[in-house]
Parts: C-alpha cells; sequence; structure tokens
C-alpha cells in the first residue's frame, strides 16, 4: 500500500445518532499520491466537507477503511496525524488577543519541547509561510481585527508550517477575490510539485479545477468520479453535477441548455 500517500476502499458517508443510521453517499473507492493537487468537486450538501473530515479523523468512518502512509486511520494518534497531514477548515477562529504570528506558529506545536519554546528555525518557517500567503505585514494583528480573506491566509500558512507531506483544505479560496484566490491556489499547486505534498481542496470554483488541478474527485449523483479534468469532461461526468439545473458542459465550457 506504500505506493500512495492515500487509499479510500469502500468507504460511504453517513452519520449515526442513538435512534438513526444514515448513509448520505454511498460506498467508493480513491486513491492520492504524493506531487498531486486534487480537487474536491460538487453541489452543496453532497459530503464533501464530511469526506474530508473522515480522512482527517476529525469524523468517525461511518465504513470501509482509510490507509494513510500505509497504515490504517483505525490505528492513528492524534500526534501521527498530526505529524501526517494539516488541515484547514471552513470554520471561522476568532479568538480575543491572540496575534497572527501565534496562531501560525501553533502550528508548529509537533516539532517544539515540552514547554512549546520556539527555536530560531521554527521562528523562520513561521515568517517564510507567512510571507508566502502575503501576510508578512500582518504578522503582530490581532486575528481578531482580520477579514475573512485575510483570516483564511493565515489558516492556510499555519498549515504550512506543519510541514506534513499531506494538505487537506475545504474551502480555501471561500472568502478571497478572483485574483487571490488564484494567487492561493497556485501557490498550494506549486508546493505539491516542489514538496512532493499531497494536496486536496475543495472548491466551488469549477474553472480552478479544470485549470489548475491534477485530478478531480467529482460528488454527484451518489457516484464518485475520479479523473483528470480532461477525462471526466470526456466522460460527461460534470453534467451530472449539473443534472436538475438550467446548464450543461460542451467542451469544458458551461453553457445554457
Amino acid at each position: 500500500m506504500n505506493q500512495h500517500n492515500i487509499i479510500i476502499e469502500n468507504i460511504s458517508l453517513g452519520y449515526k445518532d442513538s435512534t438513526n443510521t444514515v448513509e448520505i453517499f454511498p460506498p467508493f473507492s480513491l486513491t492520492a499520491d504524493s506531487s498531486q493537487f486534487i480537487a474536491l468537486v460538487g453541489r452543496n450538501g453532497v459530503g464533501k466537507s464530511t469526506l474530508l473530515r473522515t480522512i482527517t479523523g476529525l469524523q468517525k468512518i461511518f465504513s470501509g477503511k482509510i490507509y494513510i502512509d500505509g497504515k490504517s486511520t483505525e490505528n492513528l494518534s492524534r500526534k501521527q496525524y498530526a505529524d501526517l497531514m494539516s488541515f484547514v477548515s471552513t470554520e471561522t477562529v476568532r479568538v480575543l488577543h491572540l496575534k497572527v504570528f501565534d496562531l501560525v506558529a501553533l502550528g508548529r506545536y509537533t516539532y517544539t519541547n515540552v514547554f512549546g519554546n520556539l527555536s530560531l528555525s521554527d521562528e523562520k518557517i513561521i515568517l517564510d509561510s507567512l510571507k508566502m500567503v502575503g501576510m508578512s505585514d500582518f504578522i503582530w494583528r490581532n486575528v481578531s481585527e482580520l477579514s475573512d480573506g485575510e483570516r483564511q491566509r493565515v489558516m492556510i500558512a499555519r498549515a504550512l508550517v506543519q510541514d506534513t507531506p499531506i494538505m487537506i483544505l475545504d474551502e480555501p479560496t471561500a472568502f478571497l477575490d478572483i485574483p487571490n484566490k488564484y494567487e492561493i491556489i497556485l501557490l498550494l499547486r506549486n508546493l505539491a510539485r516542489e514538496k512532493a505534498k499531497t494536496i486536496i481542496f475543495s472548491t466551488h470554483d469549477l474553472n480552478i479545477a479544470l485549470q489548475l488541478a491534477d485530478k478531480i474527485w467529482l460528488m454527484a449523483n451518489k457516484k464518485m468520479h475520479d479523473g483528470t479534468p480532461a477525462q471526466l469532461i470526456q466522460t460527461n461526468a460534470f453534467n451530472q453535477m449539473l443534472d436538475g439545473t438550467m446548464l450543461k458542459m460542451e467542451n469544458g465550457e458551461i453553457k445554457f441548455q
């Protein structure tokens, strides 16, 4: 199993409570490799965030198996998860009096000593990461004073300093304008290539996924479609996502029917 960073084996998505067991997406299998930049797309409510949270161990597997770096996630501790993958969620971080530098520094916790002291090397990594996401001028700003877009960049910097082989991002460009969206996605794609990271991100921006992703995981009509953008266009997979709307895709372009 070591040829893939991630193996998703016959998992389904759903939830269980005291009275019900509800499957929201039927079983599917996927793989992800180092240096791959993968976009997860699908309509609202289809289960994209549930899938990402399941991969990261923040949500229990409903059924099936997931292997990270050849190890079953059932046997991974939180420390092992933190060493293997970083996660940027859509949840807004609002903490009074927490500086940008200090929030990003939390991503280095697996590397610090028992007292949480940062080395000069740690500090350089933090500053370099903030520079990469264009937030060098905000180092000592309170996180609570940032815009949604600025806060999102800081959370990406926090994931970068964790320096994991796998990065998972849930809607990383949700609060950014068009130029900043492309800037962040190109940064992440370059990281995948230059640092041999596996980077998986969910997005509603189909153009970004088609133009920049190596591979797309498309959730549509209770089926997972997995392939390059060209392959999914050729197999008409995107029209399954557009089913029931006034839109269709032809030759990689969305048009009115």
